[in-house]
């Protein structure tokens, strides 16, 4: 009975002092544990996936590092060179084709596997948004593909701001063989507009009135033969069709509402067939790296883009991927290449797609998300700067800070993406109005231009971004020739580095990248760097510098240098 007596005067003794300092600090220690329990979760993703994001080929040549690649596309694997299109009647099991732009639409109308299909919308304003029938943008590729080929256009200029117009010209042109896409960045001065018509030997241009200087150009470029108005529904009354006294009746003049008002009812309700043998023509675009300086005109053929898109679907994780229930917004120009890219990735996942003439003008976000509540977009440095320096602006008094704080830690060091805590009323004015319904907005696309003057987001900026927005960003290097990203950081990935700059991640699955020794940059035992060198189904050429230098870090990610 020793023991048990013993135990029983030291319960008697312990409950026999127990008075209202025991009570509070037992409660104490209780709340501490329960609230460590129920605030404990796990990472969005395992730190050992962060350790090491790329893989690097087991030998490089003399004057450059080592290959590298994506995880899931190591040495000894073909990158991703296409959509994995699978044709009725073909087995499961087999592979797929790597398809074009035509099959880019021909998904996006049929809808997805359940049968779900996205919406096309255009934004006018803040309440007037227009949503567009899969159907009859359907009727208008074939009517405008085939109203440029019976005109004999070939090289088709695209000069529109962020339209449904401007899709729809695009994916006509793929559709109807010999012609080739001319993609012109909207807005830009006569001259550079002139320069981009000559060096691309385009003869038909699809603009919108107001924004083309006819005159100017056909004095200087006696070349055009066709133009196509595309004429908002308040001056379609006037005559767009007559062409100016002088130009000798050399240009074909026409309107997109005419085109598509003057054709039967029922013709082009169907897209032509398929055609395996026929390939479509290739996309131009023009890269400017600096304002003033000469455009740097790239050309992409059909398997370049559809293994850049290729290479964005695969670097979804599968339970963030893009779906029918996500409403896409280019909130870049469509005619950056990483902005197209994407944009035709979401079309292909069957996710809806607004469309708003401002983006790509304007660096406000909250302008240019207006009338529409996004859950994706892409949007340039610019914006995202803009509406960083606006948010941090806000937060001023000391629970605010302290709310942002708590958001950060939650981000940094625990992996954990959180988009409220006990303070985050005090912190509220501090996040963006993006869109008509806050807090809907799940992830944003953000992409450094190589060798330009966009401005440098470091990773404690993207950090504060992902708090403000509640939303992952994901952070890619883009080059001229390379269709999507050079490399782009991991969903998950919230780490806020030592530098002053952050880095870019791994690259897709499409690409494959390596350091050439340039100067005093070289890579050694114990530093790998150089000047950036892409290559790849996705890359023009197949292989192309990016003109500026990097270096990959110990968790295999690419940054500057």
């Amino acid at each position: 009975m020793g023991l048990l007596e013993s135990l029983d005067l030291g319960v008697t003794g312990l409950f026999g002092q127990w008075n209202d300092w025991s009570t509070g600090m037992v409660t104490l220690l209780v709340a501490v544990i329960t609230y460590r329990i129920m605030s404990s979760s796990e990472p969005d993703v395992h730190p050992m996936l962060l350790a090491r994001q790329a893989v690097a080929a087991p030998v490089r040549n003399e004057g450059e590092s080592a290959v590298y690649r994506c995880q899931i596309a190591p040495h000894g694997m073909p990158l991703n060179s296409g959509l994995n299109v699978k044709d009725a009647g073909v087995s499961k099991w087999s592979r797929g084709r790597d398809g074009d732009l035509r099959d880019i639409w021909r998904k996006a109308a049929a809808g997805a596997a359940d049968g779900a299909k996205g919406s096309i919308l255009t934004v006018l304003g803040s309440r007037n948004v227009v949503e567009h029938k899969l159907e009859d943008i359907t009727r208008h590729i074939n009517l405008i593909g085939r109203h440029i080929a019976d005109q004999g256009g070939i090289r088709v200029a695209i000069y529109l701001p962020n339209s449904v117009e401007l899709l729809v010209a695009l994916l006509a042109c793929s559709f109807y063989s010999n012609l080739t896409t001319v993609l012109i960045p909207f807005d830009v001065s006569n001259d550079e507009l002139i320069s981009m018509l000559r060096r691309s030997a385009v003869d038909a241009v699809v603009t919108a009135p107001g924004a083309f200087p006819f005159d100017a150009v056909v004095k200087a470029y006696p070349s055009l033969r066709q133009l196509i108005w595309v004429v908002d529904a308040g001056s379609s009354h006037m005559d767009w069709n007559e062409v100016p006294e002088g130009m000798g009746g050399s240009v074909n003049v026409a309107t997109w509402q005419d085109i598509i008002n003057d054709a039967p009812a029922s013709a082009g309700s169907e897209l032509p067939p398929a055609e395996p043998e026929y390939i479509p023509q290739d996309v131009v675009t023009f890269w400017q790296s600096k304002p003033g300086q000469l455009e740097e005109m790239v050309r992409f053929t059909q398997a370049n883009l559809v293994s850049g898109i290729g290479g964005q679907i695969a670097a979804m994780p599968a339970k963030e991927k893009i779906n029918p229930s996500d409403l896409f917004l280019p909130a870049d120009s469509l005619t950056n290449m990483h902005t197209l890219i994407l944009t035709l990735a979401a079309l292909y996942s069957n996710a809806s797609v607004a469309f708003n003439s401002v983006a790509g003008r304007s660096a406000d976000l909250v302008l240019a998300t207006q009338g529409i509540a996004p859950t994706v977009l892409v949007a340039s440095p610019e914006t995202l700067r803009m509406a960083h320096q606006r948010s941090t602006r806000t937060l001023e008094s000391p629970l605010a800070q302290l709310s942002h704080s708590l958001s950060t830690r939650n981000l940094t060091q625990k992996g954990v993406l959180v988009t409220s805590n006990v303070l985050s009323a005090f912190a509220s004015g501090a996040r963006p109005v993006i869109g008509t319904t806050p807090g809907r907005l799940r992830l944003v696309y953000v992409a450094e231009r190589a060798g330009g003057e966009t401005p440098r987001l470091s990773s404690s900026v993207l950090s504060d971004l992902r708090v403000f927005t509640g939303a992952r960003v994901v952070y890619a290097l883009t080059a001229a020739r390379v269709a999507g990203a050079v490399s782009q950081t991991s969903f998950f990935d919230y780490r806020v580095d030592s530098s002053s700059m952050g880095h870019f991640g791994a690259p897709p699955t499409s690409v494959e990248f390596f350091l050439r020794d340039k100067g005093a940059h070289k890579t050694t035992d114990d530093v790998v760097e150089g000047e950036i060198v892409a290559r790849g189904p996705c890359v023009s050429g197949g292989e192309a510098s990016t003109g500026v230098v990097g270096k990959v870090g110990a968790d295999y990610t690419l940054s500057y240098a």
